[in-house]
Order: structure tokens, then sequence, then C-alpha cells
């Protein structure tokens, strides 16, 4: 006896539904936040990697602190679940330690596949996440041919060359990384790209501590300006990253941004193997970065066409984001792309035709910039 048609209906899945696999690199998310909230280095600083904040002598500013910088991952896996059914959803990471295991039942409630990581070294699991990640990623492409997407969480530039390859062999790249600790080539990488803090239900970062509450000496890089997001891999001392958010102090009367990152790629190295000199610092204003993307996009879409065409808006966004894929108006101030072309009107005309938003560059509009 065959099924009743209602029940026929929830038994198919549809053909052209995309498969999502979802990596969490645990140790790299997890310290680059921490590092965010309370300072670049200060996860080794406060020696969060053995802190056990249930033993009846943890320190209850240590236990506050790390509190404070617990990473939502309920966000991160709603958000990977909006592209697709997630058919395989891992996180990578030793589980013995007292900080990684707290997360565990929040991790078996999602279904996520907690693999581990065994420490072979006194210096901790060096590259293991990032390894043992791309190994099994290449290995899915290839073991599941349906997989159309790839979601990598991390901000490590280790994964620069698993993104290539995975747009090479056909799928949709994804990253998540904190905000201050992530490559912009490993952004560039992908095929989108956003902020931790950008995702729904994230509330934006306060600024990191100063002074001696902070925990931090008198010439620690903690003790910066407060808008200073701080640079992590999650595995050792890293190479310091510079933000735009280090005027937050200057301009504080801007909505909370996301800028342009310029940002020293984030490998994983060791005392022995240190970064090369850091780049030079640059204040770049994002609203400025935003509304340049946004001519380029346009300049091109009329290139492809009439000069004075309209361009469909979604096909504009489309083109930023493939510019840039970290590219998003929320962290800009805007409620949706329309409101943020509206605030480019300087720039842009905007037309409601029909159902339709279209959009064109204002004539001169490039050469004044």
């Amino acid at each position: 006896m065959g099924l009743p048609p209602a029940a026929k209906e929830h038994t198919i899945t549809e053909p052209n539904e995309s498969r999502v696999g979802l990596y969490i690199d645990f140790d790299n998310i997890v310290i680059s936040r921490y590092q965010q909230l309370h300072g670049r280095n200060a996860f080794q600083r406060d020696g969060i990697r053995d802190f056990d904040k249930s033993a009846p002598d943890a320190d209850p500013e240590i236990a506050a602190r790390l509190a404070a910088a617990t990473v939502d991952f309920n966000a991160i896996i709603d958000f990977a679940a909006s592209f697709g059914t997630l058919v395989v959803n891992r996180a990578y990471a030793d589980w013995s330690v007292p900080v990684n295991a707290a997360y565990q039942r929040q991790l078996m409630s999602r279904a996520v596949d907690l693999t581990q990581l065994f420490t072979t070294t006194t210096r901790g699991t060096k590259n293991g996440a990032d390894i043992r990640l791309a190994v099994d990623v290449v290995e899915d492409l290839f073991r599941l041919p349906d997989l159309t997407h790839v979601i990598i969480v991390a901000g490590d530039s280790d994964y620069i060359a698993l993104a290539q390859k995975s747009k090479r062999l056909g799928r949709f790249v994804v990253g998540i990384g904190v905000a201050g600790s992530t490559s912009t080539s490993l952004a560039a990488a992908c095929d989108e790209f956003e902020d931790y803090d950008s995702l729904p239900g994230i509330e934006k970062p306060a600024p990191a501590p100063t002074g001696a509450g902070a925990g931090t000496s008198a010439s620690g890089p903690a003790k910066r300006a407060s808008g200073r997001r701080a640079s992590s891999t999650g595995k050792a001392d890293t190479a310091e990253t510079t933000d735009a958010a280090d005027t937050a102090d200057a301009a504080p009367e801007k909505p909370a941004t996301r800028s342009r990152r310029v940002t020293i790629p984030t490998f994983s190295h060791s005392d022995d193997a240190p970064f090369d000199e850091p780049e030079p610092a640059e204040d770049i204003d994002p609203q400025t970065v935003a509304t340049e993307l946004l001519v380029r996009a346009l300049q091109i879409g009329h290139a492809k066409g009439d000069a004075d065409e309209w361009l469909n808006t979604g096909t504009v966004k489309n083109q930023m984001r493939r510019m840039d894929p970290s590219f998003n108006e929320k962290p800009l101030g805007y409620r949706s792309f329309t409101d943020f072309l509206s605030s480019r009107s300087d720039v842009a005309e905007l037309e409601e035709e029909g159902p339709q938003r279209l959009i064109r560059l204002r004539p001169g509009a490039a050469a004044r910039r």
C-alpha cells in the first residue's frame, strides 16, 4: 500500500537542494574571540587552555572574562544551515581541554561531529586542526559529489589553498572568522566571507578593557586603544593585526562598522619560525571603502552594456560580493542593501520599476572621487 500524497511530499528530497559541509577550526574561533575582547595574546597570558572554572581555586575574574568571550556556535550553525541541508558538521579540537569540553553539550545538541585532536607535543596540537580539517574537506569533495557548499569557520591564512581548491572543484566556499584575526587573503579566496560579529543574533563586542583591571602589564599590547581588535590564530603567539577599528576612540560618533581589514597573514608559527616584518598600518574608513566598491561594481556593470543602462540592484550586490566577499551592508549601519544604496545618492541613482529596484552610476561620479 502506497503512502498518502501528503506523506509522499515529505519523503522526497528536492533534487536541486543545496548540501552543505560545515568545518569548524574550534581553537581558532574560540581563541580569536577571547583575544578580540581581551587583547592580543590574552588567551596565553590568562592561561585559558588549562583553566578550569569549576575548580575551587579558579580565579573569578578570569572566569568572568572567559564567560564574556563565549562563542555562540548555535548562531554559526544556523547561518550555515541557511545555505542548505547540513550533511557534514564537524568541529576539530582537543576535547579533553576544559575550555573546549565546556562546549560539548551545546555542540552535541546540534549534531556536531566532535573530531578529537590528540596532543602530540608539549606545545599542543600545532597545525593539527589545519591539516586534519583540510584533509577531511578534500576527501569529502570527492566522496560526496553532491556537496555544493563548503563552510570553513576559521580566519587562518593556512586555509587559503583549501578554499581555492574547493572553488576549482565547483563548490561555493563560505568563510566565517573573527574580526581582527582573519587573513584578508583568506576572505578574498572565498566566494563569501562573514565576520562572526555580523552573524544574526550575535551582539557586538564591548571594547577591550584597559587599565589595571584588564590584567595586562603597562607595556602589554592590550593596553592600546580600546577599539583595537587583537589578532590570533588560536594556536600560538601571532603577528599583530591592524584594523580600522583602531580609530574608534577618535571618532566615537560613527556607527559600528566593519572595515576592509589590513591584516598580517595568520599562519600558525612558533618562536623559531616567526612572521616576517608586519605590514605598515593603514587607517581606512570602511564607509569610503564600501562606496568605492559600489562605484567599481557599477562601472563594470555599465561597461558590459550601455553606459546609461539601469542595473538591477541584486546584480550589483552580487558583483560587489564577488569583488570583496567580506562586503556586508549591515555592519556598516544599514538595515538593507537598498538603505545602503540610498545613502550613496551622490554617486548613484535609484529607481523603482514595478517589483524591481534599479540603479545606475551618476554621470561624472567616478571622476569626482
